[in-house]
């Protein structure tokens, strides 16, 4: 009993040294401090001996090594010392010719807290399968541009445009020197686009530093016009009326008299129906037109026109075929005479046109009929070339025709012309012109030709000396005239604020029974601009140069008025004209979108010049005004 006893006792005491020696095996062990050697290579190393193997009985926990290592740190330093002992090759267990590192740790491994790696988040625990839709391809119908050039930029769209306020009516109203009263007046019925109706006011006087020296004009118009979805109808009714002096006179004589007045009245209108363009192949086209005026003087003379006119054309591919037609009929009297001055017109012809071509042929029939009786038949034919496609085209063009003469177209070339003047149709029998015209760079656009005429019975003007003071009576050139000459125009828009153009003329002429072509410059030169500084300031400017004339005196002699001395002598003495430039401009400000102030100069230059013999122009004049639109 006593024995039991005994051995339970030393039982208990092996336990309680041995327990805590387990225990502190089990604290973890603190971070090792590992320094390494390089030992040299040995000329033999000796041979390990093989390891002793340990037993454990179940149940029992793991003693310290054979070195007598009691933690975890010596042990693992311990192991770490013999696994790097080996070196090399671990195959040759020699160890010869190898490297090997001792490793001595200094310190047991210990971690602490801040060595640990913080979760911020609990991990998912929950074993999901993301779901993976089937992919399905379809290819792309679509070749492939591999094309390494820059690829153009296409054009952007510009956006849509808001239409601007238009005003539908204007006034515009001034005054200046030289007793100058200038007005305007345009209406209408604004942007419609089936019906446009409108209507306008001018009036224009002024006077000059000679005796009755005094012009006006006036004129009054209204207008309509009306598109239909097959015809466009045009209307236009209107009255001109023009008064002057005959204050012409030589600086030689005495003023004894004084100038008779001279006044035109003419009442004029148009009617038209035309069909509407359509771009459509083999498209058949027709314009029928009506024209008529009453003219009349101060006196007795008088003149009425009617004049209906048409054509019809059928488009064939690249042939159009078609006939115009003419009916002039003319009425004009005065004190001495009233005549049936009428022709009838027939121009068949067809046209060709391709990519760089256009063919004009056809024929102008002409028939005099009333008191005067001849039949013409005349070339219509016209040829354009592009020599330099899109930019210069070539042009022949031959055609012939009858002008009619009339009171109302001489009195508007010269007002101061006599009354019961001569009247006698003139004949263009062949009229040939060559030229070029194009574009020659952008804005820039010109045309330049050479022609040859021959006329015959050319009207000429010339003055005669009468009671009343010097008028102007009509001449003819019996016999066949020749004109040769050259026309050049340009036309230069360098942009849409800047615009430059003008016409040059050179005439030679060869009469066939006149010494010369009375008061018809051989030189003419007309040109003008229109700037627009910006979108409140605008100029405009224009520039006439003429060259020298002549004048025939009509058989008598200048001496006191009223008393005429015929002198035949005087026939072969030529009076010239000189040649002279006028230059005018004019500028415009818009003070507001309704307000406008404009300003204008005539004859800048001050040239004392004439255009017809003893009647000189007016001198420098200005005079300006108001405009306002609503």
């Amino acid at each position: 009993m006593n024995s039991r006893y005994t051995y339970t006792l030393l039982t208990l005491l092996i336990a309680l040294y041995f327990v805590p020696a387990q225990a502190q095996t089990k604290k973890p062990a603190k971070k090792a401090t590992v320094k390494t050697a390089k030992a040299k290579t040995p000329a033999k190393a000796p041979a390990k001996a093989p390891a002793k193997k340990t037993t454990t009985k179940p149940g029992t926990k793991k003693t310290a090594d054979a070195n007598g290592s009691k933690n975890l740190g010596d042990a693992a330093a311990k192991v770490s010392q013999d696994t790097t002992k080996k070196g090399g090759n671990g195959n040759n267990p020699q160890n010869q010719g190898s490297i090997s590192d001792e490793i001595v740790v200094t310190t047991a491994y210990k971690p602490v807290l801040a060595d640990a790696v913080k979760i911020r988040r609990n991990p998912d625990l929950e074993d999901k399968v993301p779901f993976k839709a089937p992919l399905a391809y379809t290819p792309l119908d679509k070749k492939l541009d591999q094309d390494s050039e820059i690829k153009q930029l296409e054009a952007q769209k510009r956006p849509a445009e808001q239409d601007s306020v238009l005003q539908n009516n204007y006034v515009k109203a001034g005054v200046g020197s030289l007793k100058t009263l200038f007005g305007e007046a345009y209406f209408g019925n604004g942007r419609d686009q089936a019906l446009q109706v409108g209507g306008f006011l001018k009036h224009f006087s002024q006077s000059g530093s000679w005796n009755k020296q005094t012009e006006s004009k006036d004129e009054v118009g209204v207008f309509i016009k009306s598109i239909n979805a097959e015809n466009t109808i045009t209307g236009r009714l209107g009255y001109k009326r023009q008064g002057v002096y005959f204050y012409g006179h030589p600086d030689s004589i005495p003023l004894t008299f004084t100038p008779l007045k001279q006044h035109f009245s003419d009442i004029n209108g148009e009617v038209e129906l035309a069909k509407n363009f359509k771009d459509v192949e083999n498209d058949f086209t027709y314009a029928v037109k009506l024209k008529a005026y009453s003219f009349s003087n101060a006196f007795q003379a008088k003149e009425s026109n009617i004049v209906i006119s048409g054509f019809l054309n059928q488009t064939i591919k690249q042939f159009y075929t078609g006939l115009s037609a003419s009916v002039d009929l003319s009425n004009p009297k005065d004190s001495l005479y009233n005549l049936n001055n009428s022709i009838l017109r027939l121009n068949p012809y067809i046209k060709f046109q391709g990519t760089n071509y256009k063919i004009d042929a056809g024929v102008n029939i002409a028939k005099e009929f009333g008191d005067f009786n001849r039949f013409y038949v005349f070339p219509a034919a016209k040829l354009e070339y592009q020599v330099i496609p899109k930019y210069v085209r070539l042009f022949v063009e031959a055609k012939g025709d009858i002008n009619r003469s009339s009171i109302r177209d001489f009195a508007y070339i010269n007002p101061y012309i006599d009354k019961n003047i001569q009247l006698k149709n003139s004949v263009d029998q062949l009229d040939i012109s060559a030229g070029l015209k194009g574009t020659l760079a952008p804005g820039l656009s010109f045309k330049a030709s050479v022609f040859r005429n021959s006329v015959k019975d050319m009207p000429l003007l010339v003055s005669n000396q009468t009671a009343e003071g010097y008028k102007f009576i009509v001449i003819y050139d019996n016999g066949r005239s020749r004109v040769n000459g050259f026309n050049g125009e340009l036309d230069f828009k360098a942009t849409d604020d800047v615009n430059i153009f003008g016409r040059v003329e050179f005439k030679d002429y060869s009469m066939a029974t006149e010494k010369e072509a009375w008061n018809l410059p051989k030189f003419l030169l007309t040109a003008g601009t229109a700037i627009h500084i910006n979108n409140k300031v605008s100029i405009t400017g224009s520039l006439l140069i003429r060259g020298n004339t002549y004048d025939r005196p009509f058989g008598i002699t200048p001496g006191p008025l009223g008393t005429p001395t015929p002198n035949t002598a005087l026939l072969t003495a030529n009076r010239s004209i000189s040649s002279f430039a006028d230059l005018s401009g004019g500028v415009e400000y818009k003070v507001t979108p309704q307000i406008t102030v404009f300003g204008k100069a005539n004859n800048i230059l001050n040239a004392g010049y004439q255009t017809w013999i003893y009647y000189p122009n007016y001198g420098f004049n200005i005079f300006g005004g108001v405009g306002y639109s609503f």
